[in-house]
C-alpha cells in the first residue's frame, strides 16, 4: 500500500494558527463584540425590543467615533425569551462559546438574579440596565454593576412624593410574583411602616392571569388611600381597565415603575389607554431630565421607531456608553481590565445622569415621580424638577369622561 506525505511549509502553518487563533478572542480581528442579553420573545418583548432600540443609538455613535481601542464594535444578541432559566443558557453562550468580554442585561431582575452566580463563576463583568430588585447587587459579587436605581429607593421615593402631597395614612401592594414584584413588596412594606404608612393589604398574583377582578375586589374591601403596583406591562394594562369595572376608587394609583412606566402603557393598542389617566410611576428617566444629551437621544430614538421612549431604551444606551467607557480606559478588550475600570469609573455627565459605582456595584441614581395626564408622562416629583402639579386625589371612574 502506498503511502501519502503531506507536507505543510512553515509559512503557511503560521499563518493558519495565526488566524485560528484570532478569530474567537473577545478583540479579535478588527472587532470587538459585546454580549447582551434582553427579552425579545416572550412576555416582557416590549421591554426587549426598547433596549434594542437603545443599544442600536448607542452602537451607532460609538462606531461613528472610530469605535473603540480603534476597532469596530459589534452587540452579540442572546434572546432570553424572557426566562430566567434561557438567560442562563445565554451566558454560556455568549462567554464560552462567542467569547465576549462584557455581558449587557438581562431586562427582568428575575433573569438577571439568575445568572449573577453564572456571570461571577465565570469571572465576566455584567452591567445592569433594568433589573430594580435589590438582590441583584445584594450578592457581593465583583463582577456585578447596576445603573439605575433599585426597589428601596422606588419605595423612599414614592413615600417621600405622598408625604410631601396629601399625607395619606393607608396602603395596599398589589405585585407580581416573581422575583421583581417580591422585592418591590418587601422594600415598600419595610420603608412603608417606617414611614407611619398603614399596609392594609398585601397581594401577590401570578403574572399573565386573564382575571384580577377577585383580587381588586379584596383591595377595594380594605379601603386603601393609596395603592402600589408592582407590574409588567400586560399586567398594568389588565389591572388598570379590571379596577374600573370593580369601581376600585383610591385617592392615589401608585407604582414601581416597569409596566406602568413603559411607552406602550398610556397608549389604547399595547397599553391600558385612557385607563391609564391619573397613574402614578417612579420612573429613571424621561426625555423631559435636565441631562445633557437626553432630548438628543429622544430625537434619535423616534427618528429610530417613531415613538418617544421611556426609559428602559435610555437604561439600555446608558450601559452600552458604560461599557464601552470601561473598555477604552481598560485599553483592554479583557474581563478582569473591564472589571477594574468599571470599578474606578466616573462618568459626571451623560444623558442618563452621572455614573459612579459603590462598593456594592450599585450607582448612585436619582428616581423621578410621573403622572399620566392627558395620556403623557409629566414630571411631579421632586418639585425641582417637575414639569407640572399633581392631580390629587384621582377622580372616580364614574366622574372621568
Amino acid at each position: 500500500m502506498k503511502r501519502i506525505h503531506v507536507v505543510i511549509s512553515p509559512v503557511i502553518f503560521a499563518i493558519v494558527i495565526t488566524w485560528a487563533g484570532c478569530k474567537g478572542g473577545p478583540g479579535a480581528g478588527n472587532t470587538i463584540r459585546i454580549g447582551v442579553m434582553t427579552s425579545l420573545t416572550g412576555s416582557n418583548a416590549a421591554f426587549g425590543q426598547a433596549h434594542k432600540n437603545g443599544y442600536t443609538i448607542a452602537l451607532e455613535e460609538i462606531n461613528a467615533k472610530g469605535g473603540l481601542l480603534g476597532k469596530k464594535v459589534e452587540l452579540d444578541y442572546y434572546d432570553d425569551q424572557s426566562r430566567p432559566d434561557q438567560a442562563v443558557q445565554g451566558v454560556s453562550k455568549l462567554v464560552d462559546q462567542d467569547h465576549v468580554p462584557v455581558l449587557l442585561g438581562a431586562y427582568s431582575s428575575e433573569s438577571t438574579r439568575a445568572i449573577v452566580p453564572v456571570v461571577t463563576q465565570k469571572q465576566v463583568p455584567l452591567v445592569m440596565p433594568t433589573a430594580v430588585a435589590d438582590n441583584v447587587v445584594e450578592t457581593g459579587s465583583p463582577w456585578v454593576f447596576r445603573i439605575c436605581a433599585g426597589s428601596g429607593s422606588y419605595a423612599t421615593v414614592t413615600l417621600d412624593f405622598l408625604k410631601n402631597n396629601g399625607d395619606p395614612k393607608t396602603l395596599a401592594i398589589v405585585y407580581e410574583n416573581t422575583n421583581f414584584g417580591q422585592s418591590n413588596n418587601k422594600s415598600m412594606t419595610t420603608a412603608a411602616q417606617a414611614a407611619g404608612l398603614k399596609l392594609v393589604d398585601s397581594e401577590a398574583y401570578q403574572a399573565s392571569s386573564p382575571d384580577y377582578k377577585s383580587l381588586l375586589q379584596r383591595v377595594k374591601s380594605k379601603n386603601p388611600e393609596v395603592i402600589y403596583f408592582a407590574s409588567y406591562l400586560l399586567d398594568a394594562g389588565t389591572l388598570m381597565r379590571q379596577a374600573e369595572q370593580v369601581n376600585l376608587n383610591p385617592k392615589y394609583y401608585t407604582s414601581a415603575g416597569t409596566g406602568f412606566a413603559a411607552a406602550e402603557f398610556p397608549t389604547p393598542d399595547k397599553g391600558a389607554g385612557k385607563y391609564a389617566e391619573y397613574t402614578f410611576s417612579v420612573s429613571q428617566w424621561l426625555p423631559a431630565a435636565r441631562w445633557k444629551g437626553s432630548s438628543e437621544f429622544d430625537e434619535k430614538y423616534f427618528k429610530l421607531t417613531n415613538t418617544h421612549p421611556a426609559y428602559h431604551g435610555m437604561e439600555a444606551y446608558a450601559a452600552l456608553i458604560v461599557a464601552a467607557a470601561a473598555i477604552e480606559n481598560a485599553k483592554s478588550a479583557q474581563p478582569q481590565p473591564i472589571r477594574d475600570a468599571l470599578k474606578a469609573l466616573n462618568l459626571p455627565d451623560t444623558p442618563f445622569g452621572p455614573v459612579k459605582f459603590d462598593a456594592r456595584g450599585q450607582n448612585a441614581h436619582p428616581v423621578l415621580v410621573t403622572q399620566v395626564q392627558g395620556g403623557q408622562y409629566k414630571v411631579v416629583w421632586p418639585a425641582d424638577a417637575a414639569q407640572t402639579k399633581p392631580i390629587i386625589p384621582t377622580p372616580p371612574w364614574s366622574e372621568r369622561k
